[in-house]
């Protein structure tokens, strides 16, 4: 397998110290030779999603997990269910892929959110949801002018939102420096996203579908109008493919992906449980689900335990020193947005590998110059929902269903550099930090 950080990037000590405790099931190791209708590479939200449609239609399939269900960056992200998957803004997808497909698209988004919560409520999963939307901060008083259109646009759809002042900000118990007003979108929820992929697992399973775990595919060969899937302890022989690796993808299974990806690191610290003092000195009691206006934005929410959970993009490096500086500079940022809480330990850590595709925009579609093989992938930081929905999208692509949309299925575009695109990061990250501008 070939992969595009280093190796600590795919091991145990980048999830050593999280929050988030991964549901343990009987999932053994695939051993010997195996026969099956539809193989599923990827046990999270987009290949457990599939396998549970898959199976839920009548069909036969597999899903093969290099660590155990959950293990990527479905089981360590900040549990936001929410609207996006796209870095491209509305107007460029308008003008790239024109209204009709922009406007599908935007159903799209909300039939996601919907899909999770109708999960929830049909299979009796206990995630531990919260927070009537989610709220985007303004760190600049000019972000609130985009703000104010955004509430006249997400109206239009007929989706609730609103705007909120400082002093709206203040009594509603989100307060902070860097704040100067809001805007609440009320669709989407917080969850547990190891409780809600850990119990995606035990339904697909009970539903039919067999999951192995420590199973990882190190190669794929096209054969007889199928698929040789090559694993440590035997092979699986598929006459259908569904690819769901998403951040933890490899440059060589297949070789169609290599370079057409570029997962980037999101890092998380949790809080020990807040006193309501603490709260009420800070002036953060809401239980809405927050991020702020930046590019490099900054992710944050109270857990119904009372910790606070805060993340931040970055890092350009995986190894032990680079984590370090990333640990050092996640508790800057928090210190800084929430300086009250400067002496509050967080004795939880971690980092993740989202994705990113150069359109800017998801990609659920065929697997190029392969028959009856999909693939599903690049969420950019939004993957409970999207990745859920993902599944449900390649499920219907494999049963013959039809087609996901033209946005969805656009040609996935090689980034430049190839195997050494991972240097696109730095100046990337300098570039949008200059364009974030100092705190205000």
């Amino acid at each position: 397998m070939q992969r595009i950080y280093e190796n600590d990037a795919y091991g145990a000590e980048a999830r050593k110290d999280c929050f988030w405790e991964l549901p343990k099931g009987n999932w053994p190791e695939l051993e010997g030779d195996r026969h099956v209708e539809y193989a599923i590479i990827g046990g999270g939200f987009t290949g457990l999603s599939a396998a549970l449609h898959l199976v839920e239609a009548g069909a036969e399939a597999l899903v093969l997990e290099a660590q155990s269900p959950g293990w990527g960056a479905s089981g360590r992200n900040g549990g936001f269910c929410c609207l996006g998957g796209a870095m491209l803004g509305a107007r460029a997808m308008r003008r790239r892929y024109g209204a009709a497909e922009t406007e599908a698209f935007q159903d799209a988004e909300r039939a996601a959110v919907r899909l999770v919560a109708d999960l929830l409520e049909r299979h009796g999963i206990d995630a531990q949801t919260h927070s009537n939307g989610e709220v985007e901060l303004a760190h600049r008083p000019a972000m609130l002018t985009e703000m104010a259109t955004e509430v006249r646009v997400l109206g239009a759809k007929g989706i609730a939102a609103s705007l909120l002042s400082r002093e709206d900000l203040e009594q509603n118990g989100m307060a902070g420096p860097h704040f100067h007003g809001g805007l609440h979108i009320k669709e989407g929820f917080a969850l547990n996203p190891a409780r809600y992929v850990g119990g995606l697992a035990e339904v697909a399973q009970k539903a039919g579908a067999e999951i192995c775990a420590d199973s990882p595919v190190m190669g794929i060969t096209p054969e007889n109008g199928g698929y040789i899937l090559s694993l440590p302890k035997g092979r699986v022989i598929a006459r259908h493919l569904i690819l769901a690796t998403n951040g933890y993808s490899s440059e060589d299974v297949p070789e169609w992906l290599r370079a057409r990806y570029l997962p980037l690191q999101s890092n998380i610290i949790v809080t020990r449980p807040l006193s309501m003092a603490e709260r009420v000195a800070q002036g953060w009691s809401t239980d809405l689900m927050a991020y702020d206006s930046r590019r490099l934005l900054h992710y944050f929410r109270l857990l119904p335990d009372g910790r606070f959970l805060f993340g931040m993009r970055g890092g350009v490096r995986a190894d032990g020193p680079a984590r370090g500086r990333m640990k050092m500079a996640i508790r800057r940022d928090f210190e800084r947005l929430f300086p009250a809480w400067a002496s509050v330990e967080t004795p939880y850590f971690w980092s993740g590998l989202i994705c990113v595709a150069r359109k800017r925009v998801p990609y659920v579609g065929v697997i190029e110059g392969w028959k009856n093989a999909w693939a599903g992938l690049a969420y950019h930081g939004n993957g409970v929902a999207m990745g859920s929905y993902a599944g449900a999208l390649l499920a219907d692509l494999a049963l013959g269903k039809g087609s996901p949309g033209k946005i969805f299925s656009a040609p996935l575009r090689r980034f430049p550099l190839g195997a050494g695109r991972r240097a696109l990061v730095a100046p990337a990250f300098t570039f949008y930090g200059l364009l974030d501008g100092r705190w205000l």
